[in-house]
C-alpha cells in the first residue's frame, strides 16, 4: 500500500482564512480513504475549529506551524467521552479521535488552544458553556497512538487525554498552560494499557501527569496499567505525577523514573476515598529530584474533593465494612529521591481505618525543609490543618519500611505513627529521634 503525503495548502488552507476547519479536515479524510499517510501543516498560523483524526494518519506540524483553535463553543460538536472519570456528553476536543488506529500528531509546530476565553466562561459559570470544556487532544478507544515533539499551549481544559487506548507513546512534548488556569492538566492517561511518556516538559495549572481509571459513576471503567514515565520535567502544577482519585478500574504496573519536579504543590500523589473501589498496586518510583514542593509523597484514602466528597463515609475515621467500593493501595516503592525546600511535610501516608495501606517502602530518600517554610495542607482530607516542616506522618498502614531516609530542618518528630502495624525504621537520620507508635500513644499526639 502506498502512503500519501499532502499539505493542507493543497486543500485550500490559508493563513488569511477566518477558519480552515473544512480544508484541514478534507485533507485528513481524503488521505485516510487513500490508505493513510502524512498530512503536513506548513509554517504559518492557521485558524481552525476542532479536527477529527482518522486511522493511519500522521498530522505533522512543521517548525513554525501553528494551529490556532476556535474559542467559540458553537464551533464544537458534542461527543460522548469521559470527563473527570464519568462517561458523559462533552465538547469534542480540539483534536479528537474515536475507535481509530495508528494515529499520530508530530512535528516541531504548536497547537494553541486559546484557552483564555474557555477559562473565563468556566470561572463565570456561563450558560454559554453548556458542556465540559474541550481538551486540546483526546483520543477515545484508539490503538497505536503517537504524540511527538510538538508544543501545546493554552489548553481549554486537560491538554492530552487518551481514554481506553492501547499502545500510546508521548515523547518530546512541551506543554505550557498558565499556573492559574483551571483544570489544565498536562497528560492524563485514563483506563489505558501500554502508555509510555518520556522526555516531556510540562508547566501547567493543575496536575502535570495524572493517571486515572474512571469513577464509580461509570460502568466498566477499565484499568490503567503498564505505564512508564521517564526523563520529564514538571513545573508548577498541583502535582508532579498523580494517581487517582478516579481509580475505580484500578491502576497497576507503573514505573516513574529520572524526573525533576520544580514548584509543584505536591510530588508523587496517590488519592482516593470510600465509594471509589479499585486498587493502586505495583508502583515503582525512582531517581527523582524535587525542589520547592509542599509535600513530596502523599498516599491518601480520605480524599474529599469533588462530588460526594462531604459525605460522612469520606471523612469518618471509624472502620467501615469491606466491600467492592473500598479502595486499596499496596506494593508501592520509592527509591533514590531527593526533595529540597520542602514546606509542609516530608510525607503523608493515610490509609483507611478498615483497609490499611500495605507494603510501602522508602529507600535512600533525602529530604530537607525550606528555611522559610510556608504552612500548607499536605493532603486534602478533613481534619488536616496547614503544617510546616513536619516529618513523615503515617496512619492506618502496615508493613511500611523506611530505610536510609534522611530528613533535615524538620520540627517535631522525624516519623509520626498512628494506628500502624509492622513499621520498620532502619538507618534513618533526622534532626530529632524518630518517634515510635508506643511513644505517640503515651504523648497522645494528635493530627
Amino acid at each position: 500500500m502506498r502512503l500519501t503525503t499532502v499539505t493542507i495548502l493543497d486543500f485550500g488552507a490559508d493563513c488569511n482564512e477566518q477558519s480552515n476547519t473544512q480544508h484541514i479536515q478534507a485533507a485528513i479524510d481524503i488521505a485516510s480513504r487513500l490508505g493513510g499517510g502524512k498530512v503536513v501543516v506548513p509554517a504559518g498560523r492557521y485558524r481552525t475549529g476542532p479536527l477529527f483524526l482518522k486511522s493511519n494518519i500522521e498530522l505533522h506540524l512543521c517548525s513554525g506551524a501553528v494551529l490556532s483553535f476556535s474559542n467559540d463553543p458553537a464551533d464544537y460538536a458534542v461527543v460522548t467521552s469521559r470527563w473527570e472519570g464519568v462517561q458523559q456528553s462533552v465538547y469534542a476536543s480540539c483534536i479528537y479521535a474515536e475507535d481509530e488506529e495508528n494515529i499520530s500528531v508530530t512535528g516541531m509546530g504548536t497547537l494553541d488552544g486559546q484557552g483564555e476565553k474557555w477559562w473565563r466562561l468556566f470561572r463565570e459559570k456561563s450558560p454559554e458553556l453548556a458542556y465540559p470544556r474541550p481538551k486540546l487532544i483526546s483520543f477515545h478507544n484508539c490503538r497505536k497512538v503517537k504524540i511527538q515533539n510538538i508544543s501545546l499551549e493554552a489548553a481549554p481544559s486537560w491538554t492530552i487525554h487518551p481514554v481506553k487506548c492501547e499502545n500510546v507513546m508521548i515523547s518530546g512534548v512541551t506543554i505550557t498552560n498558565p499556573a492559574d488556569s483551571p483544570n489544565t492538566d498536562g497528560i492524563d492517561p485514563e483506563s489505558c494499557k501500554g502508555v509510555h511518556i518520556s522526555d516531556c516538559h510540562i508547566d501547567v495549572g493543575d496536575d502535570c501527569i495524572a493517571i486515572k481509571a474512571g469513577t464509580e459513576e461509570t460502568n466498566d471503567p477499565g484499568s490503567c496499567e503498564n505505564i512508564t514515565i521517564a526523563n520529564c520535567t514538571m513545573v508548577h502544577g498541583h502535582g508532579g505525577v498523580v494517581l487517582g482519585s478516579e481509580m475505580s478500574g484500578s491502576i497497576r504496573n507503573v514505573v516513574i523514573s529520572n524526573c525533576v519536579f520544580q514548584k509543584t504543590d505536591r510530588g508523587i500523589r496517590m488519592k482516593s476515598r470510600r465509594g471509589r473501589g479499585g486498587t493502586i498496586e505495583d508502583i515503582r518510583v525512582c531517581n527523582l529530584v524535587m525542589d520547592h514542593v509542599n509535600c513530596p509523597f502523599i498516599l491518601n484514602l480520605y480524599y474529599f474533593w469533588g462530588p460526594k466528597g462531604n459525605e460522612q463515609r469520606v471523612w469518618d475515621k471509624k472502620p467501615y465494612p469491606l466491600d467492592a467500593s473500598t479502595p486499596y493501595f499496596r506494593r508501592i516503592h520509592f527509591q533514590n529521591i531527593t526533595a529540597r525546600n520542602v514546606h509542609a511535610s516530608a510525607g503523608f501516608l493515610y490509609g483507611l481505618a478498615e483497609q490499611f495501606l500495605e507494603d510501602i517502602t522508602f529507600h535512600c530518600i533525602d529530604i530537607s525543609m525550606a528555611e522559610k517554610a510556608l504552612p500548607a495542607i499536605p493532603a486534602m482530607m478533613a481534619g488536616i490543618a496547614p503544617t510546616a516542616k513536619q516529618g513523615f506522618y503515617t496512619a492506618f498502614s502496615r508493613r511500611i519500611l523506611f530505610e536510609r531516609v534522611s530528613i533535615t530542618g524538620h520540627e517535631g518528630p522525624a516519623f509520626i505513627l498512628e494506628g500502624t502495624e509492622a513499621v520498620e525504621i532502619n538507618a534513618c537520620r533526622g534532626d530529632h529521634e524518630p518517634i515510635t507508635e508506643k511513644q505517640i500513644s503515651e504523648t497522645k499526639t494528635v493530627y
